[in-house]
């Protein structure tokens, strides 16, 4: 065993039994100003390119070779999966991923554009107040303006925000690229009380009202849980559509698990415990522990680097298991996963599998680029293989079918009290109502009435015996 420092931090390094590196980390770096933030080639001190095993520190160690599977930032292999089974995987997944604004943290700071729409500044938006507000006079007696501009000169941008109209705008004032400065032209000339009702106008009429992250290409495949506008489990969109091409990506995900069992046996035993009680339809293949695929392609025409975040939705209890594919050799130099926290960067190649507790550990991806032969070579696709955590409150594949139709039901019955133009057949506590709890018992039987809502027959029986 031997202690390696750099730059004042320490690790603990040994080799494990199957030959793998063993890294201790003496020390956690709180990085949660990092949260958002891209990471570089200065946001670590060691790179992992073999086998290795990295631990949190203060580790329970039983034995010189047995350690605590709940202190494992991390457990890189190389070369797991054979080419036939990254083929499968690749075109099982690929057409998953699309142009994605809902991505938080993970998308990063906003760049100049989202799509073909750009972002409204916070220098802008500054402007746009201070005219709103009456064009109130600095304290001190400068050029508010100039202040305003200063403040901005950094250019720095929040993870989220607001984008220009651009049909809107090109309509009312042409060129676009120059727009902003023909507006403030034109707020200079006026009144305040004109350049205060113009300036709303802009607002309200050529910026969107709804706030967007900045576009990754990323998407979901396999099955999600009960969410509020869509209550009910199912298959994700790209799964419903695409079954067939989807269940090309089985063999990979069942070499995936084999290598999880072995890797970590305690923690697969946890998430086994939930898969086990699932129905087996909402399971990748049927017969894995993993209920959903988080798919990020890189190419050419296509960004999905990731900035610091810690990823949501995970089973605690589990992992989550990250790999890359490719298709026809293509390459990329970088995409460096990095742990800031523990100063480590992992180079995960086609073929690699990287067990990861990213409900925990902070992550991001170093720039990803084209290799040194083109932009025509170079793609780049990387999986999360994880159970959905909400997914462990879910019915059978036919109970969720049904609440489905129920809602369905709903939704196109004009004929219903709630009915309006619109209107998605979700309400208020529905799943309570008697009239639920009718049309479950008409299409699944008493027997699915008292499974799901013992609760409903308790009821029926204190009325009965009121009368």
């Amino acid at each position: 065993m031997e202690i390696i420092e750099i730059n004042g931090r320490k690790w603990q390094k040994s080799i494990g039994d199957e030959g793998q590196d063993v890294y201790v980390a003496q020390f956690v770096i709180d990085e949660d100003s990092s949260l958002g933030k891209y990471m570089d080639d200065n946001s670590y001190d060691i790179l992992i390119d073999k086998d290795t095993d990295f631990y949190l520190p203060n580790t329970s160690v039983t034995s010189d070779s047995n350690f605590n599977e709940d202190d494992v930032a991390f457990k890189f292999r190389k070369n797991v999966f054979t080419k036939e089974e990254q083929a499968g995987c690749f075109e099982g997944l690929y057409d998953a991923a699309g142009e994605s604004n809902n991505r938080g943290h993970a998308a990063g700071p906003r760049g100049g554009t989202s799509g073909k729409r750009d972002w409204v500044s916070p220098y802008q938006s500054d402007v746009l107040d201070y005219y709103i507000k009456g064009q109130p006079a600095a304290v001190d007696g400068s050029n508010p303006l100039e202040s305003i501009k200063e403040k901005h000169a950094s250019g720095s941008q929040d993870n989220r925000g607001s984008v220009w109209l651009r049909k809107q705008v090109e309509d009312q004032y042409g060129e676009y690229s120059t727009f902003f400065g023909t507006l403030m032209d034109e707020l200079d000339a006026m009144s305040v009380k004109e350049a205060k009702n113009s300036a709303k106008t802009v607002k309200e009429k050529y910026i969107s009202d709804t706030s967007y992250a900045t576009a990754i290409w990323s998407g979901i495949a396999g099955f999600f849980g009960r969410y509020p506008r869509i209550p009910y489990g199912r298959a994700t969109a790209y799964v419903d559509h695409n079954r067939e091409k989807f269940e090309k990506s089985y063999p990979f995900a069942r070499k995936l698990e084999t290598e999880f069992k072995r890797m970590l046996p305690i923690r697969w035993e946890r998430q086994y415990a939930y898969a086990k009680k699932m129905d087996k339809k909402f399971l990748i293949g049927e017969d894995t522990t993993f209920t959903t695929i988080t798919v990020n392609t890189t190419s050419g025409d296509r960004n999905a680097r990731m900035a610091c975040h810690r990823d949501a939705g995970s089973l605690n209890a589990g992992y989550s298991n990250l790999t890359v594919v490719t298709k026809d050799g293509k390459d990329w130099k970088g995409g460096y996963l990095v742990t800031p926290e523990v100063r480590a960067a992992i180079n995960c190649r086609p073929g690699d599998l990287l067990l990861i507790d990213n409900m925990r550990i902070i992550h991001a991806n170093t720039p990803i680029a084209p290799p040194d032969s083109g932009i025509e070579n170079f793609l780049r696709m990387s999986l999360i293989f994880y159970f959905r955590e909400d997914m462990a409150n879910l019915g059978s594949w036919e109970y969720e079918q049904c609440r489905k139709n129920y809602v369905d039901h709903r939704r196109l019955n004009k004929e219903h009290k709630l009915w309006k133009e619109y209107w998605n057949g979700v309400s208020p506590s529905m799943w309570g109502d008697k009239e639920w709890y009718d049309y479950l018992t008409s299409t699944m039987g008493n027997e699915a009435l008292t499974k799901y809502h013992p609760e409903a027959n308790v009821e029926k029986s204190s009325l009965d015996s009121f009368f």
